[in-house]
């Protein structure tokens, strides 16, 4: 972990009074119902979703330093979404951000108390996160909202990646996120020959709810923890969506993925979620 996230995660964060935002340009409002995608890894199994709000890119660069004060990223620009971020950092920008428009933080964090509920092997900090579900502040989207935003939400056009059935149309991805687009079998080696690499926010079609790079550029973190028939929950976190190193299995909305809380990476990055009244 980066030796300045230390120093950040326990300094005092600036509270302005009186300065909540509009976050109407930020944050598009996300109507619940029932899933509508069939390739949605949640169709079928009776769930509902209740409105929320969901930020229209990921996290830049720009945005990222307005409230934490540094650039994790490995690559540089104000427009590139934010990569190198670890899930505890983005809970912690959630909060800062939160404080910093007015909100009230969602999230209860304590840096020294162990999460008894965390079980990696890999994850050094384990510190404790609760949530206050009251709060109107920012935070990380379910597993179930992003699938569900995904998926095009009620509006769906039952596609296979956000957006689209073509790839190419909606997400940056290990074949065009270099200098040339790559054909055959994935390979790291023709990947960092290529210098392929993150890409600004919303140069991609939208899909069906207006939302941007749901599928590719940057892994996205959600607030769970990775649970499924052969591993119990409290050893990795999820995220979803793909990223431009990551193959086209990895930028279908049905793809669950999942990292240790503490890792970062230079395909991983976030977008913010918020209660809808």
């Amino acid at each position: 972990m980066k030796n300045n996230f230390f120093y950040l995660a326990l300094m005092p964060v600036l509270i302005l009074s009186g300065c909540k935002k509009d976050a109407s340009n930020e944050l598009i409002l996300i109507n619940g119902g029932e899933f509508k995608n069939e390739y949605s890894y949640f169709f079928g199994k009776g769930i509902v979703v209740k409105d929320f709000f969901l930020s229209k890119y990921e996290i830049t660069q720009k945005e990222w330093i307005e409230v934490m004060g540094y650039n994790p990223s490995q690559f540089s620009g104000d427009n590139l979404p934010v990569d190198m971020v670890s899930w505890y950092e983005c809970i912690i920008y959630c909060n800062r951000r939160s404080e910093l428009e007015g909100f009230t933080p969602y999230y209860i964090v304590d840096t020294l108390k162990i999460d008894l509920n965390n079980f990696s092997e890999f994850d050094d900090l384990k510190w404790s996160v609760r949530i206050n579900e009251s709060a109107d502040g920012y935070r990380l989207p379910t597993e179930i909202e992003w699938d569900f935003a995904a998926s095009g939400g009620i509006k769906s056009n039952n596609y296979i990646y956000s957006g689209s059935n073509n790839l190419d149309d909606v997400a940056w991805y290990w074949r065009n996120s270099g200098n040339q687009y790559l054909d055959g079998k994935w390979s790291w080696i023709n990947i960092e020959n290529n210098q392929s690499r993150t890409r600004p926010v919303g140069e991609k079609r939208p899909n069906e709810l207006g939302l941007y790079d749901m599928s590719g550029n940057v892994r996205e973190w959600c607030w769970d923890w990775y649970e499924d028939d052969e591993l119990e929950s409290g050893h990795r976190r999820v995220w979803r969506g793909g990223g431009w190193i990551g193959g086209e299995h990895a930028c279908a909305i049905s793809y669950r993925g999942m990292f240790e809380a503490n890792g970062a990476g230079p395909d991983q990055g976030f977008r913010v979620a918020r209660n809808a009244p």
